[in-house]
């Protein structure tokens, strides 16, 4: 135990695995571990006060390794989401990737950045902790050394900011995101299918039969896909087959950041809005949960939809797709997001 807001969690790989404690003055408290950037708990206040935590996680270390962890509350990375074949061509080169999703590759491969231990520099005063990670030239198959930082703050305005930066050696893509699962009944709710979200996209990516995109995009008026107006999660899953799971086009190509979606749980009054940077958001409703992990808190299993991602991210497939937006950084660039999820009560 370094302090109170730093915790032992394990070791590995001959590193300590360390929690690291954000908080503010409004009872809102983040943590997050050094291993995968990983948050582990964000506790907010609903309408009457009573505290839990939104996001669906694991009590021990042990719970994160296991081998089916759906990359609950991490850093993704070197490539968040898919990317076809496990195959991208560039500047006249094609690279191979590890194929560990339906012969794709998904969030970075086998051992991608949600699976190291990263070095962590903790400010409690201001309730930011800054990770660093250098991945090297080759990895999961990548080109160019690559150094990733990520600073995570908790504001007294109850916002968790998460700033991400890269720089690289050689061209390489790059596609950032943290994956948390959001429940914002705190565990009351099995399921987030009662609670509402808006989002503010048109048009979404449509996909082939391995949650490729087909390169098209297409407008969300009178499909299951619009959430232009709020909506309950639930109203139109059932006809989209398993749940969603697909990229929505925010229409961000000036990089400033926006407010792109809400999210509201009126039971609890927990409402939680998203502004981000980025092209692109994965909505995700933890349909492959099934109850089968372990070290869940009490455990209490997690079952399909007990979650629901806000991705933000660059298209799915961006390497393999130029009409889509450039995801390849170069040398002498700065790959830089931020992405906001603000949480409040009304």
């Amino acid at each position: 135990m370094v302090n109170e807001q730093v915790k032992k969690w394990g070791e590995l790989e001959g590193k300590d695995v360390l929690q690291y404690t954000l908080a503010n003055k409004k009872g809102v408290t983040v943590k997050i571990l050094n291993y995968g950037g990983t948050i582990t708990d964000i506790i907010t206040p609903g309408k009457t006060g009573e505290k839990g935590n939104v996001i669906l996680c694991f009590d021990s270390l042990e719970g994160y390794l296991q081998k089916n962890n759906p990359f609950f509350g991490c850093l993704v990375g070197r490539y968040a989401n898919r990317i076809a074949n496990a195959r991208f061509s560039l500047n006249g080169k094609v690279y191979q990737l590890a194929p560990n999703n339906n012969g794709n590759t998904l969030h970075g491969g086998i051992k991608g950045f949600d699976k190291k231990v990263w070095d962590a520099v903790f400010t409690p005063e201001s309730a930011s902790l800054q990770l660093t990670y250098k991945s090297p030239d080759g990895e999961e198959g990548y080109p160019g050394n690559l150094t990733v930082t990520v600073v995570y703050t908790l504001s007294e305005e109850s916002e968790l900011i998460i700033d991400y930066t890269a720089v690289t050696d050689a061209a390489t893509p790059v596609n950032l995101t943290n994956h948390a699962y959001f429940n914002l009944s705190a565990g009351s709710d099995a399921t987030v299918l009662d609670h509402e979200l808006m989002l503010r996209s048109g048009y979404y990516t449509t996909t082939n039969d391995k949650v490729i995109p087909t390169g098209d995009l297409v407008p969300v008026k009178n499909t299951p896909y619009d959430f232009t107006s709020p909506k309950k999660i639930g109203k139109d899953i059932a006809a989209t087959g398993n749940g969603y799971d697909h990229n929505f086009v925010l229409g961000n190509n000036t990089g400033k950041l926006q407010t792109i979606s809400t999210l509201y749980h009126a039971a609890s009054g927990r409402l939680m809005e998203t502004a981000t940077t980025q092209p692109g958001v994965q909505l995700y409703t933890g349909n492959y949960l099934d109850g089968s992990l372990q070290h869940t808190p009490a455990n209490i299993p997690y079952h399909k939809h007990a979650g629901v991602c806000l991705e933000t991210q660059h298209y799915p497939d961006s390497p393999n797709q130029p009409a889509f937006p450039d995801s390849i950084l170069r040398p002498g660039e700065k790959y830089h997001q931020i992405t906001v999820y603000k949480f409040s009560v009304k």
